[in-house]
């Protein structure tokens, strides 16, 4: 820390051995300085101040019925177009500023002028809004501020309008072009439900549920005409055990057998109601006279036999019965082979067409899913339509943003450029700076010995001693003589920094 401090107080003992070349630099930069600070010519600053308030009673009314536009958004869109060419073109039109520009070159130097004086900025609160310009002219400046200011107001408020009158234009126009296609979709719907009527999805199920039905029913139909094909052979076969006409005795005894069957069943019934009742029960007493009408008319027909003696033939009935069931059965075979034919049919057909039903399946699928996307752009697009239809009744018939100036373009008194007092005082302290540097870099390029640890330092031999240097009276009164010198100098600096300071001070209360 010593060390550093030590080369310090080297650096600066050097430097005030330059001390007057500091002074004389400073001399020099602060007067060019003063002096181009005041020949800056002044800029007066035209500003206004203007308002957006988006806040209207509609706003909310119809939330979710009209476009609501992003007016924020708008806004700092509009600020930037009024830097634009086409804008600089219109205001340098507006105040007469193309004019003076003769030639091309001319013309494009003014608008980049134009554009680098002009000022848009956020005024501190929501919405609210500074334009600015400087220029030499106040009144120019002014009206430059105006024309900024009237193109802000107009643009903005046909800017809405435009893009909702776009926007229904190409609504209308995607409308009817949805709308063809979803013609378009449901002509090829229906051309192709009735091309292939009964193979759609969802007729009778799909195509793997019609075949595993049809193969149930094929299966079933087979059996039951097997079954009734065996029934049939079996009353063939009892057929040719039966004769076709039997004797009259051979129909009695199998008449007298048949009733003697049924006495010998009433007999038994009559021997079980006895082990529980007594003769004169109801129930036994009606068995009793069937089992006695029974034998009556078994005398009967045994006296009818011995009557006829001639033994005529008549027709069997068990041949006859089985005749008739011979034929029921042949009508049912019949049947079932015909329902078997139509089964063996419906399963070559599906099976057939095992390659076209998922091919159907999957093209409506797909016509399905166009039709649906169809449908449903084009049912967004009439409700945007009614929206955008709503909201230019809106834009045209009240004010979604209304513009309000709250202050008119206004040029100050006092010019907005330059700062005098600060450039002024900024040049005497470069001024002072730049001495004090050149002072430094002079003791650096011809460097002196201040002291003995220089001395080593910069010979690096050992030092042996010191002649110290005996002060006169006249050299300690020279050496205060231009310190004095050396102190006025610096002062009437300071003195020259305040008569400038003044001197500007009375030019501004002047003009």
């Amino acid at each position: 820390m010593d060390q550093l401090l030590q080369q310090i107080f080297g650096y600066a003992k050097a430097a005030w051995h330059r001390r007057w070349w500091g002074v004389a630099t400073a001399w020099l930069v602060c007067v060019v300085g003063w002096t181009w600070v005041m020949m800056i010519p002044d800029r007066y600053q035209a500003s206004a101040r203007v308002y957006v308030d988006t806040q209207t009673l509609l706003k909310p009314l119809l939330s979710g019925l009209a476009a609501e536009p992003n007016v924020e958004q708008q806004i700092k869109l509009m600020t930037r177009q009024l830097v634009s060419r086409p804008t600089l073109e219109k205001v340098a039109r507006m105040t007469d500023l193309d004019v003076k520009a003769k030639t091309s070159e001319q013309t494009e130097r003014m608008l980049n002028d134009l554009a680098s004086k002009i000022s848009i900025a956020d005024a501190g609160r929501e919405n609210l809004y500074t334009i600015s310009y400087q220029d030499a002219n106040g009144e120019l400046a002014k009206k430059v501020v105006q024309s900024l200011l009237t193109i802000f107001v107009e643009s903005s408020l046909g800017k809405t309008r435009q893009d909702i009158s776009s926007s229904q234009r190409f609504i209308e126009e995607q409308l009817q072009q949805y709308q063809q296609k979803l013609t378009d979709a449901e002509n090829a719907l229906k051309e192709f439900k009735q091309k292939h009527i009964g193979m759609m999805p969802g007729q009778g199920g799909d195509y793997y549920a019609k075949l595993a039905e049809v193969s149930t029913q094929l299966r079933q139909a087979q059996l039951d005409q097997q079954e009734a094909i065996n029934r049939r052979d079996q009353l063939k076969r009892q057929l040719s055990d039966e004769e076709p006409e039997l004797t009259a005795a051979a129909a009695a005894g199998a008449t007298n057998s048949e009733i003697d069957d049924r006495i010998q069943a009433l007999q038994k019934q009559m021997d079980q109601m006895r082990l529980q009742y007594t003769d004169l029960h109801p129930d036994v007493q009606a068995t009793k006279r069937l089992i006695e009408k029974l034998e009556a008319e078994k005398k009967a027909d045994l006296a009818k036999h011995k009557a006829d003696p001639s033994g005529s033939k008549i027709q069997n009935p068990v041949y006859q019965q089985l005749t008739l069931s011979i034929a029921e059965a042949d009508a049912n075979v019949s049947s079932l082979r015909a329902r078997v034919a139509e089964y063996q049919r419906r399963y070559a057909e599906l099976r057939n067409a095992s390659n076209m039903i998922p091919q159907v399946e999957q093209e409506y699928t797909q016509l399905m899913r166009d039709y649906d996307v169809y449908r449903q752009n084009y049912d967004a697009l009439l409700k945007r339509r009614e929206s955008v239809t709503m909201s230019g009744e809106v834009e045209s018939k009240t004010d979604t943003v209304d513009f309000r100036v709250i202050d008119p373009p206004f040029v100050p008194s006092q010019p907005a450029w330059p700062n005098r007092p600060l450039l002024l005082s900024l040049v005497t302290l470069g001024g002072l700076g730049a001495g004090i540097a050149v002072a430094f870099l002079l003791s650096q390029l011809r460097r002196t010995v201040t002291d003995r640890r220089v001395l080593r330092e910069l010979t690096g031999l050992p030092l042996l001693g010191a002649v110290s240097r005996v002060e006169t009276d006249e050299t300690r009164r020279r050496k205060r003589k231009g310190l004095l010198t050396y102190l006025a100098a610096l002062g009437s600096l300071i003195a020259a920094y305040g008569a400038v300071m003044v001197l500007q001070l009375l030019v501004s209360r002047a003009g």
